[in-house]
C-alpha cells in the first residue's frame, strides 16, 4: 500500500528551499544532512535539495491543500507576505 508520495524539490542554493518551506510556510526541518533536507509540517513532507544543475531545468509547481485556508493565509501574511501573489486577499 502507498501510503504518501514525498516530491523532491531542487533550489540553486539550500537556503532558498528553507526560507520558502522553513519560514514562510511554516514547516520544521526533520532531518538535513550535506544537499538534502526533510521539512514536514503536519502530515505534508518534501525533501529540499540544493542542486543548481537541476534546479535549472526542474520549475515544479507547488498546490497545498488544507482544510482552512484563512488560517494558513494568515500564518504566510505574517511571515513572508512578500511571496503571496499580488492579487491574493484576506479571507479568501
Amino acid at each position: 500500500m502507498i501510503t504518501r508520495l514525498i516530491p523532491k524539490i531542487f533550489f540553486n542554493k539550500m537556503s532558498d528551499g528553507l526560507d520558502l518551506f522553513v519560514d514562510c510556510l511554516g514547516f520544521k526541518v526533520a532531518h538535513q544532512a550535506d544537499s538534502l533536507a526533510v521539512v514536514e509540517r503536519d502530515i505534508a513532507k518534501a525533501y529540499v535539495v540544493e542542486s543548481p544543475e537541476y534546479a535549472s531545468k526542474d520549475r515544479p509547481e507547488i498546490a497545498l491543500e488544507t482544510d482552512n485556508i484563512n488560517e494558513l493565509y494568515a500564518d504566510i501574511s505574517a511571515r513572508h507576505p512578500e511571496l503571496l501573489h499580488p492579487n491574493s486577499r484576506i479571507g479568501c
